[in-house]
């Protein structure tokens, strides 16, 4: 294979934007992933037409925008209209997203509607960091008096990290989502793997190399220095700088000697996040106007992308259903709840339906800013001079897309500022100096 620069596993989101600055900075560049095509959950899949996500995808203009636009990558789509209904008592009620819908909505007492929009207001200005060490229930329960209002705000929070854990999450990052998400959010023609195309493009434009559908089985070292990387048909890419894009107990997996590295106290520090997700294409909705739904008594969201963005080839609606998973699940119930949802919405769905996909649990996240997490990881892994992490679990702060898109650049980023980085032990563990 010659020798690279910079070898990237994985060719998720994370991977394809840290290969795009490697090769910008003349790096010579190879991207290795197991699949047989890219984009990891970033895939979309076409059934009878319509374009299915993996579960539900939407761009908030934050992080990863911001990225995206500095890369000069295009995006097809648009942004939707933010008028929205909440599940309360299986009733549909208009939920306070702008003035008129504020002044109008019965969920809450004038007192509510006014601490709401005290709120909206706020939250534009607000530095949440002051509340990283803060949980969500706690800044909740301390910040905002009337009940209603409080329930809505979880259903928010809820909605913009698929967290369902109050007292785990943190509320700083969450909030800051939702001021990301305050400044609209983009769907894209037809889902993200159009995205995942432009990425791999762009890539190439810069002379990124790819290998896919052979999976990495070893990072080889030699005292302690990134060496090679080793895949299972036996080929080895030698490279001085690896950046793993992988979960964190794969990473661990492929490291020799990973418990005397970060790379242990980043496994477990590490709580996944899951959700039950249904994607359905209808020939039209039988009730047009309930098209973007929080659940306020129950963790579900449904939202109707194709109010936004091309998502279909036969102008079917494409409608995106989840169920925001705690520790416990039950596949079974999941579904139903999430087909009790549509017929509250969308009532003589079935008989309208195109296309359907049903995901029982998939991973949203790897992990995400929590009240047990000691460190925050990355870029490197100070222990093996060369070796550095990225993806959504890679955070400082940032959610979901925007951790993966963040953490990409900060380990280049870091491989740029530092390629002769050298490392003492301390406490166990090797830092730079």
């Amino acid at each position: 294979m010659g020798k690279y620069d910079v070898a990237i596993v994985g060719g998720g989101i994370a991977g394809l934007i840290a290969s795009i600055y490697a090769a910008k900075a003349g790096k010579k560049t190879i991207v290795l992933e197991q699949q047989k095509q890219l984009g990891g959950r970033a895939i979309t899949q076409r059934k009878n037409g319509a374009y299915f996500d993996l579960g539900g995808h939407a761009l908030y203009k934050g992080d990863a925008v911001q990225i995206l636009q500095e890369l000069n990558v295009e995006l097809a789509g648009k942004e939707p209209s933010s008028d929205a209904f909440g599940i309360w008592k299986n009733q549909l009620i208009p939920l306070p997203m702008n003035f008129m819908s504020l002044l109008t909505t019965p969920l809450f007492s004038f007192r509510g509607k006014r601490e709401i929009g005290s709120w909206l207001v706020k939250l534009r200005k607000l530095d949440t960091s002051q509340y990283n060490q803060m949980s969500v229930r706690d800044w909740i329960e301390g910040h905002l008096k009337d009940p209603m209002v409080r329930n809505f705000f979880y259903s928010l929070l809820r909605t913009a990290s698929y967290v369902v854990a109050p007292d785990l999450q943190a509320a700083g990052p969450v909030l800051r989502q939702l001021k990301h998400s305050m400044n609209g959010v983009l769907y894209l023609d037809k889902g993200w793997g159009a995205l995942v195309k432009e990425l791999r493009n762009k890539a190439e434009e810069f002379g990124v190399g790819f290998m896919t559908g052979n999976r990495v089985t070893e990072i080889e070292t030699k005292d302690r220095r990134v060496e090679a990387v080793k895949c299972a048909d036996g080929t080895r890419v030698y490279t001085d700088h690896v950046i793993l894009t992988t979960a964190p107990e794969i990473a661990y997996k492929l490291v020799p000697y990973a418990d005397q590295t970060s790379l242990q106290v980043w496994k477990d520090q590490a709580i996944p996040i899951t959700a039950a997700c249904l994607s359905i294409a209808l020939r039209r909705l039988p009730k047009p106007k309930n098209q973007f739904i929080y659940g306020l008594d129950q963790a579900v969201f449904l939202s109707n992308q194709s109010r936004a963005a091309h998502l279909s080839d036969n102008g079917d609606q494409v409608v995106q259903l989840i169920k925001y998973q705690g520790t416990h699940t039950n596949v079974k119930i999941d579904e139903q709840d999430l087909e009790q949802t549509l017929d509250l919405a969308q009532p003589g769905w079935r008989e309208k339906l195109v296309a359907r996909q049903f995901l029982p649990r998939i991973v949203v996240t790897h992990d995400f800013m929590h009240m047990k997490r000691t460190v925050n990881p990355g870029p490197h892994v100070p222990e093996i001079k060369g070796l550095y992490v990225a993806g959504d679990w890679v955070t400082h702060g940032e959610l979901l897309v925007d951790a993966a898109a963040a953490s990409a650049k900060r380990a280049v980023e870091h491989l740029i500022a530092y390629p002769n980085q050298e490392g003492v032990f301390v406490g166990g563990h090797r830092v730079v100096v």
